[in-house]
């Protein structure tokens, strides 16, 4: 019998992505347990099981909603004329979306521990979106130096993230400066 999701339950789950976050980073997935995390949190092990049954579950719940953001972002691209417009805005959209509730730090994670996350269906997913990412800056037809240049728009803006770790830097400070090279090569 399923038992109904505490009221706290969206928040719960929340911190048991932000701590799995936290120790994937510091630590690596693989060298990860779900005991440390439950014992990060203060919780039991049964307590993180109601959430997640393994540590694959949370990584994919980690990607779900920037997935589902992206997926919107592109959905709305592709219903856009492919202009010098389009291609900027999307870029700042894109931009946006890494730095809204963090996203940016499950991509460092994923960037940091791509041997691990290759074996996920999320590393294959997350590969495919950035594909897609890069068709609509490039069409078919666009020569390969200015189709080169506009993949490295979207490196850059994560380049600004996992680059610019100098404390002095602020995340808007970041995206500032991912956004202006990345619409610089977008032109």
């Amino acid at each position: 019998m399923d038992r109904p999701e505490p009221a706290d339950g969206a928040s719960t789950r929340a911190r048991i992505q932000q701590v799995a976050l936290e120790l994937f980073s510091e630590r690596g997935y693989e060298a990860t347990s779900l005991r440390e995390i439950a014992e990060r949190l203060g919780v039991t092990k049964a307590a993180l099981y109601y959430h997640f049954r393994t540590k694959e579950d949370i990584v994919q719940s980690l990607f779900e909603d920037q997935l589902a953001e992206l997926d919107a972002l592109i959905a709305w691209a592709e219903s856009q004329p492919p202009t010098v417009e389009t291609r900027h805005e999307f870029i700042r959209r894109y931009a946006d979306l890494l730095q809204r509730r963090g996203h940016f730090k499950v991509l460092q994670f994923f960037q940091r521990d791509q041997l691990s996350m290759q074996k996920h269906q999320v590393g294959a997913t997350l590969r495919s979106r950035l594909i897609a990412v890069q068709r609509l800056l490039s069409p078919p037809g666009t020569p390969p130096v200015v189709r080169l240049r506009r993949s490295l728009a979207i490196i850059a803006i994560h380049t600004a993230w996992f680059g610019l770790e100098d404390p002095d830097f602020t995340d808007d400070v970041r995206r500032e400066a991912g956004l202006e090279v990345a619409l610089e090569l977008v032109e």
